[in-house]
């Protein structure tokens, strides 16, 4: 879904703005970024986009709160396992954090 690679430009007409570059919130073969190249009205992927986000940062919020609840005494194969997840987690919210910068930046 979307686009792969470098962000490719958006191509717009003389008359119209160019349509709008998304960053999307999963990644493509070989880890590569995939983009959604889309107008100003949300379609099925932008829609898909969307709650893929806020469930990234709903998991991410629960695993920090479960790492709060066991870091005091936690073994350490249990803190591998954690720390393995959290750099999951985060490396999904920066991705959210950046795709929403990228368009706020559009906004402006």
């Amino acid at each position: 879904m979307g686009t792969q690679a470098g962000a490719p430009e958006p191509k717009g007409t003389p008359q119209s703005p160019p349509p709008e570059l998304r960053l999307l919130p999963w990644v493509g073969t070989e880890d590569k970024p995939c983009y959604l190249i889309t107008d100003e009205h949300g379609g099925p992927v932008s829609r898909l986009a969307d709650t893929t986000e806020s469930i990234q940062l709903g998991m991410g919020r629960e695993l920090l709160a479960h790492a709060d609840g066991i870091l005091p005494d936690a073994p350490r194969g249990e803190l591998r396992f954690l720390a393995e997840c959290l750099t999951g987690a985060l490396r999904d919210a920066l991705r959210v954090a950046d795709s929403r910068g990228r368009r706020l930046k559009q906004l402006s």
